[in-house]
């Protein structure tokens, strides 16, 4: 990595940190409002994703092809991650997810820079297993921030019950905006995780074939999972324990599908 890309990585990673700071301190400020803390992450959030995507472009973009390693993929997410943050927080009040999503974006970026890998995907990939690529990373993006929703969800509603407050209550919204949110976000992370798995299935050659059986069925049974959560949010209005549940339970079931299968080839069999 170049001088030129070190200095990009460093500075996304410390603008990352600094915005998880700035919004995780009002928790000792409740005063401040949700409005402030909106501003105290769009500044330092933004910066940091527009030199993440720097760092990334030069990480990513080969010659030969797209360097799709899963180190490159999981700062790929992480970046996409940061970035739907960002532009959901201008509407939603989801800006709290900071204090663990960019720090989770710095690690990714450092470790794709410490630990740099190779998994060429050719220029010239057919654009229908591009367009599959792409969807599946934005819907993995959209349940990664749904999870965490889900566990600040889940956190939300244990200190109702117990009244130990490990996170000051009136720095969370409401119960009921969090889990409106939660069930958006899994709403729009099926539909893009359908059209992937469409996708794959039209544009995949041998889908059910060697290296990628697993992960076609561990991403439909997550597809299963978040499809009987809806389901069930429909018809019996399924909600808290039995929501975060099923989200954490399909987002384990798409972690693996997503990096297990790269991690197996890439640093165990080493295949590239």
């Amino acid at each position: 990595m170049s001088t030129n890309v070190q200095v990009f990585t460093l500075l996304a990673v410390a603008c990352y940190c600094f915005a998880a700071f700035r919004v995780a301190t009002v928790a000792s400020h409740p005063e401040t409002g949700p409005t402030s803390n909106k501003s105290r992450l769009l500044i330092p959030g933004t910066l940091a994703v527009l030199l993440h995507a720097v760092a990334l472009y030069y990480a990513i973009l080969d010659s030969a092809g797209v360097n799709l390693s899963v180190t490159n993929a999981a700062s790929l997410v992480a970046w996409l991650v940061a970035l739907l943050l960002l532009l959901a927080t201008v509407t939603k009040p989801l800006e709290n997810l900071a204090v663990v999503l960019l720090p989770l974006a710095a690690l990714a970026l450092t470790v794709q820079w410490l630990l740099p890998g190779i998994r060429l995907i050719s220029a010239d990939t057919p654009l229908g297993l591009q367009v599959h690529i792409s969807l599946s990373v934005i819907a993995y993006s959209v349940f990664t921030i749904a999870a965490i929703q889900a566990l600040m969800l889940a956190q939300s509603e244990r200190q109702l019950r117990t009244k130990r407050a490990l996170i000051p209550l009136n720095v969370l919204p409401p119960l009921q905006t969090m889990e409106d949110l939660l069930f958006q976000l899994i709403w729009l992370g099926f539909f893009l995780l359908t059209l992937g798995l469409v996708s794959g299935f039209m544009f995949v050659e041998n889908l059910f074939n060697q290296h990628l059986t697993h992960k076609t069925i561990l991403s439909c049974l997550s597809w299963l999972v978040f499809g009987v959560l809806l389901w069930g949010r429909h018809r019996s209005g399924w909600r808290g324990r039995i929501a975060v549940g099923y989200t954490l339970g399909g987002f384990a079931l798409l972690l693996l599908a997503f990096f297990g299968t790269k991690i197996v080839l890439e640093l165990i069999l080493h295949r590239i």
